[in-house]
């Protein structure tokens, strides 16, 4: 039975027992029964009245709230229910329902304003952005993205990826460097992928950075700082030797000869062979700077390493704090090799403030879930501020290369590792940290 009938039983039954009561008490009375009939019809018309003025005043409200929450589903928060009042039941009711009204319409221009937003954002960002369903069909491009693929909003949403030539981009690694040539571009895209949810359905997002303007950039500037470097170096070698061969030649055409022109001939030479020996030296490590051969793999311990790079050291005694036992994947004579040029640089700084040979190289390593850390501590002067100490030739000895830190740097990396120096916390002299990953 409908809510609204049961109402109007209700309602009958109510005034049952008072209209019978009303009918008994006209049918004693001493009345004609002209005047009984008419009071009797004004009696089951006020019954009437009543019960539908109580049903009115039940069923009116529920149906202004189910239009209220109806208009709300649909997404319009303009309605409101009128006799809101909070000391009864219904106008309580009424009033928390159009508080609700009120507090959506707040939420749904928050969260309009913030879609704006992130569309303005998007459309300003330089990364093309592409949104897929689980079923591999685009449901979200923004303005780089339709510039890329070369198309509008209405022809890309709802195509699969195979269509737009995204597949790979769905699978594989990330983050990683891609060659892919599209519609509106061709050049290396950095790949990245991440999920979002949509209705309760996961979705993936595609982001394609284009690197080819940023590597031509960092190529002209590496290009700028290797011809200065070189330069500079080339002018030390042959600045000297430009200069001492102009003396020679003005001194040998003097005549008569001076009696020490064989000496001064032999000095010159030599100082024109330690240049140019110093210029081959530099070239050299240019060269092995350049050419870096891939790591050849294979399980080392971490502790042995150490205390064998360790021992290699005869200027200073160098402490090995043992940590946990770890074993590592990756090229013993490469690690070793970047372990010696750091310990040596620690020595020699420690030297360099205690003479005496009463410095302090300490080697020691920790590890977490991820990777092991080496670190190697010495008590020197640590490093000038606003200096970058893996800038190749850089050095501050006297026949330094500057391409040890360098090359230390690039074993690292090669081993999906990283190497950084830092002045130590709370005292003197400098850290230098080597992060080696514990899986291949």
């Amino acid at each position: 039975m409908k809510y609204e009938h049961r109402i109007l039983i209700l309602g009958f039954a109510a005034g049952l027992a008072g209209s019978v009561t009303s009918f008994f008490l006209l049918w004693l009375c001493d009345l004609t029964i002209r005047t009984r009939v008419t009071l009797a019809v004004l009696i089951l018309f006020a019954w009437l009245v009543a019960v539908l003025a109580l049903h009115s005043r039940v069923v009116f409200p529920l149906r202004t709230l189910s239009n209220l929450i109806g208009a709300l589903r649909e997404g319009d928060y303009s309605l409101r229910a009128r006799g809101a009042r909070l000391d009864d039941a219904m106008g309580e009711l009424i009033w928390e329902a159009n508080a609700l009204a009120g507090f959506l319409r707040e939420q749904r221009l928050g969260a309009m304003e913030a879609m704006a937003l992130l569309r303005k954002i998007l459309a300003q960002i330089d990364v093309a952005l592409f949104g897929f369903d689980s079923e591999g069909r685009l449901q979200l491009v923004n303005d780089s993205g339709k510039r890329l693929l070369g198309r509008t909003d209405e022809e890309l949403l709802g195509c699969r990826a195979q269509e737009l030539g995204l597949t790979e981009c769905l699978a594989g690694q990330t983050p990683r460097v891609v060659d892919v040539t599209f519609p509106g571009g061709a050049g290396r895209w950095e790949l990245r992928r991440g999920r979002y949810r949509e209705k309760g359905a996961s979705h993936s997002l595609v982001f394609l950075s284009d690197l080819t303007r940023t590597l031509h950039e960092e190529e002209r500037r590496a290009w700028k700082r290797l011809i200065r470097t070189v330069r500079h170096e080339v002018n030390n070698s042959l600045t000297p030797i430009q200069s001492v061969a102009d003396s020679l030649r003005v001194r040998i055409g003097r005549k008569p000869l001076a009696d020490d022109w064989e000496e001064d001939l032999k000095g010159g030479l030599e100082l024109i062979s330690e240049r140019a020996e110093a210029l081959d030296r530099f070239i050299g490590a240019y060269s092995r700077l350049m050419h870096l051969p891939q790591p050849r793999f294979a399980q080392m311990d971490v502790a042995h390493l150490l205390r064998r790079v360790a021992g290699l050291e005869t200027r200073m005694g160098v402490a090995v704090v043992a940590g946990r036992d770890i074993q590592v994947r990756g090229d013993r004579d490469q690690l070793e090799q970047l372990l010696i040029n750091v310990i040596s640089n620690a020595v020699e700084a420690s030297l360099q403030s205690r003479p005496d040979g009463d410095g302090q190289v300490t080697v020691g390593w920790q590890t977490d879930s991820e990777a092991v850390e080496i670190h190697i501590d010495d008590d020197g002067p640590g490093l000038a501020e606003g200096v970058d100490v893996f800038v190749p030739f850089y050095t501050t000895k006297d026949h330094g290369s500057g391409i040890g830190l360098t090359l230390s740097r690039q074993i690292a990396e090669a081993h999906g590792g990283s190497l950084t120096l830092e002045n130590r916390r709370g005292t003197v002299g400098c850290r230098a940290t080597l992060r080696l990953p514990t899986s291949a």
